[in-house]
């Protein structure tokens, strides 16, 4: 075999062994499976022990496998937790983060490199998030909404922000041709809300245990479509993937139950069995961690920029908590909105390529991103613990 097919060939078996690994310890402590694949993608990768390489067909799956993340981030949208007083501080929290991030930003480094720090602080990462939350049966809670919120909020609103000021074009016509992203989406959300998809759930249903696995191909169709119109107009294809996830959601909301469910089933076999794996593991593959080993510096900003990320980011999501909560509760949905990497990998890797970014300053960046993945919701799941799980059920205090 040749090396592509050998390190394609790692990468699966890694993506069976991380969560071997996260039962075995799970019996001690509650590690959130992309720890595992992040930590076996960096020392399977070229900085350490060399037996991954990077490859095109890697780094292609690695790309849908992060737009199938967004797709999935897209389809547990709960619109019932940006409304009100939840959705409110979510913005709010948001909007300081991105500030604070930004005047961070323009001290280290003036102009475009700026908005690069100010997103990549501001971002929370909900496709890391939602299984975690899931995982804990949290989702329906007081604090995993929040985190929702926050999730939500925090790719969101990050996604628009490389699209209007990283597009390549000026702030005004970027604007415009988001503008003209959104009219599109809005009309596809119309005619998925407002026209009968009674015959397209039926053919969903006939076809669930079948080898047209209509559903599946159409998902596929609909994230591959709204992915190219992204490229096509030159905005960020995540904000494209993340459309199509709600969109599909829209789409199948009359289903039956039982059919929804399934296909839910096969979506999250195709994405967490397969592609999103490959994407966590190909990014601590392709981490730069001899940048940080050769400048004892860089590896020193890493904590530092890790505490800069949670005092950004993390202290202002202290405001979606709910009314009343403890302390440690705030401070668990802190360390919750601070979670970041997916777009910070993204927004770093454009500003490398635009030569605005360095690759040691990019590294310190992804690596604070991963740190944050690695301990935050580690921390926050156990400072949290089972308290809410017990009341699943229980709405959320929504204020209008």
């Amino acid at each position: 075999m040749n090396d592509v097919d050998t390190s394609f060939v790692v990468v699966t078996f890694l993506a069976v062994m991380a969560p071997l690994m996260a039962r075995g310890l799970g019996r001690w402590v509650r590690i959130p499976l992309v720890v595992f694949e992040l930590l076996l993608g960096i020392l399977m990768g070229p900085s350490l022990l060399g037996w991954i390489q990077e490859s095109e067909l890697i780094s292609a799956l690695s790309n849908f496998g992060l737009a199938m993340l967004f797709f999935v981030a897209g389809t547990e949208i709960q619109a019932g937790t940006l409304r009100g007083r939840t959705g409110r501080m979510a913005w709010l929290g948001w909007i300081m983060s991105l500030a604070a991030g930004f005047g961070l930003g323009w001290v280290l480094m003036p102009g475009e490199g700026a908005m690069i720090v100010a997103i990549a602080l501001s971002t929370t990462a909900l496709g890391t998030l939602l299984p975690i939350l899931r995982d804990a049966g949290e989702l329906k809670t007081p604090f995993g909404m929040a985190a929702s919120a926050l999730g939500t909020v925090g790719e969101f609103g990050p996604l628009i922000a490389i699209s209007i000021f990283l597009g390549g074009r000026e702030p005004g016509l970027s604007t415009v041709v988001l503008l003209g992203f959104a009219i599109i989406a809005a009309l596809a959300v119309w005619w998925a809300m407002r026209v009968p998809q009674g015959r397209l759930h039926e053919f969903v249903s006939s076809s669930l245990h079948t080898s047209g696995q209509f559903a599946v191909r159409t998902v596929l169709l609909i994230l591959s479509a709204m992915v190219a119109l992204s490229i096509a107009l030159d905005i960020d294809m995540l904000l494209g993937a993340f459309t199509a996830g709600v969109l599909w959601r829209l789409i199948m909301r009359e289903a039956s139950e039982s059919d929804r469910h399934a296909v839910e089933s096969k979506i999250e076999g195709l994405a967490f069995g397969f592609l999103v794996p490959i994407f966590f593991i190909y990014t601590g593959v392709t981490f730069d961690l001899e940048a940080l080993i050769d400048d004892p510096t860089l590896a020193l900003l890493v904590p530092v920029a890790l505490l800069v990320l949670f005092a950004i980011r993390g202290l202002p999501s202290m405001l979606v908590a709910p009314k009343g909560a403890k302390f440690s509760e705030r401070l668990s949905i802190a360390l919750m909105g601070a979670t970041g990497l997916p777009i910070i990998v993204a927004v770093t890797a454009i500003g490398v390529d635009a030569e605005i970014l360095s690759s040691g300053a990019a590294s310190v960046l992804v690596g604070a991103g991963m740190l944050s993945v690695l301990l935050f919701p580690l921390i926050a799941m156990t400072m949290h613990g089972d308290r809410v799980s017990r009341d699943a059920d229980a709405p959320v205090e929504n204020e209008a």
